[in-house]
């Protein structure tokens, strides 16, 4: 390793880049997209990274891989960036706020930004690169799959080989500002949701007797979750069950025993073994409850994300690179994961790798009542970029160097 590529000397050259990486960031949070489809952000990107390496779009989506070619032979390593935003109207009052009914809520924003500024870091030291790095910009985080799109599509072998690490780091509004956090083993869950429906008999609310009310099993059906979840599973590997919303009837009238009612839930686990239950008891559980009141009951499950699992010795290595970048202090060991999902989990799931909280809350805020990632008023502080993408480059070049020994 020389020493313009240490962590500290990556470091003190990102902090070179920090207004450049402000401005992008800030242009990016302006023009938020949602979803798969992601044409101006992708613009504002490519335009940031053109010259920088082979560039690969997707197929399906408005993703795009950047290789950078090591000046010497070895694998790959892979970093992440998250483009899109959420369906929001953002509140901040910030000036250079959305307008256009989305919002980059989550931090995509930044991440994009942290990303750019890791490839001009290792592109500009390409030549000492014991090998080559793909950075994903990926759109399609929030729930739409967009990190399988692109494993799909072949995104991961976007240089040959399979990467030998994988890293990306996701910014929160409400941590203590500059802090980096992670955990080995799971860090986040396995996210996915269901939609219940109960189908009944329609009649007149005077004479229930007369009809199959498909409103009150429903109700009980999402009680009796909340118990299934402490009575069948262990206080010591968490599930979450959380109804999100619910549907009967018509809300101009209330004497009428409407033909359905119906809701839907988020699920959250942290194990393949707990998540694949789930799937078993819960309809048996609304079976027997639908079959207690003479209705029918449909369960349907939405696509969940893996479980985001890291691997021990990545997260040894990222504490290791924050020490050496930005000195001790830095990086807290967390406890317990958090129930958010992260499509990341699928890269991790064919890569070993590790994933990283960075705290961005800004410095007049206290962090413990701060507006969270998702709140219309979230706020976050963009003086973190530089120190995001010296980490990102500076975990590719560890990985690289410790591949070669």
């Amino acid at each position: 390793m020389s020493e313009a590529t240490k962590p500290s000397a990556l470091a003190a050259e990102a902090s070179k880049y920090l207004e450049t990486l402000q401005e992008i960031r800030r242009d990016l949070h302006q023009i938020p997209e949602f979803g798969l489809q992601l044409p101006q952000t992708l613009q504002r990107v490519l335009a940031s990274i053109h010259g920088l390496g082979t560039i690969t779009l997707g197929k399906q989506t408005t993703s795009a891989v950047l290789h950078i070619k090591g000046g010497q032979p070895g694998p790959t390593v892979l970093l992440r960036a998250d483009m899109d935003a959420l369906a929001v109207v953002e509140d901040t009052g910030l000036d250079f706020a959305s307008t256009n009914g989305f919002m980059h809520a989550c931090g995509h924003d930044l991440h994009m930004a942290m990303g750019i500024g890791a490839s001009h870091l290792l592109a500009t030291h390409a030549d000492e690169l014991k090998g080559d790095v793909i950075v994903w910009f990926q759109p399609g985080e929030e729930g739409h799959g967009g990190a399988d799109v692109m494993i799909d599509e072949g995104a991961l072998m976007a240089s040959g080989s399979l990467p030998i690490a994988a890293y990306g780091i996701h910014v929160f509004s409400s941590y203590p500002l500059g802090m980096f956090g992670s955990r080995p083993g799971p860090l986040m869950a396995a996210a996915g949701g269901m939609t219940v429906t109960f189908n009944g008999a329609g009649g007149h609310g005077s004479m229930p007797w007369l009809s199959k009310d498909p409103i009150t099993p429903m109700v009980e059906a999402i009680q009796a979750l909340q118990t299934m979840v402490t009575k069948r599973f262990s206080a010591f590997e968490p599930v979450v069950i959380n109804t999100g919303w619910i549907k009967a009837g018509d809300d101009h009238t209330d004497n009428v025993i409407p033909e359905t009612a119906s809701f839907g839930a988020t699920i959250r686990t942290f194990s393949k073994e707990n998540s694949e239950r789930i799937r078993k008891l819960v309809p048996e559980l609304l079976e027997g409850i639908a079959a207690a009141h003479g209705v029918s009951v449909e369960v349907e499950f939405h696509p969940a994300t893996k479980v985001l699992m890291n691997a021990p010795d990545a997260i040894d290595r990222v504490e290791t690179v924050i020490d050496q970048a930005f000195g001790p202090g830095r990086y807290w060991n967390m406890e317990h994961p958090i129930a958010g999902g992260e499509d990341f989990a699928s890269v991790l799931d064919a890569v070993p790798g590790a994933f990283i909280f960075m705290g961005a809350c800004p410095p007049e805020n206290d962090h413990l009542t701060a507006a969270t990632n998702h709140s219309n008023k979230a706020v976050f502080d963009d003086t973190v970029l530089a120190d995001g993408a010296a980490l990102l480059a500076s975990l590719a070049f560890d990985a690289l160097n410790r591949a070669a020994q």
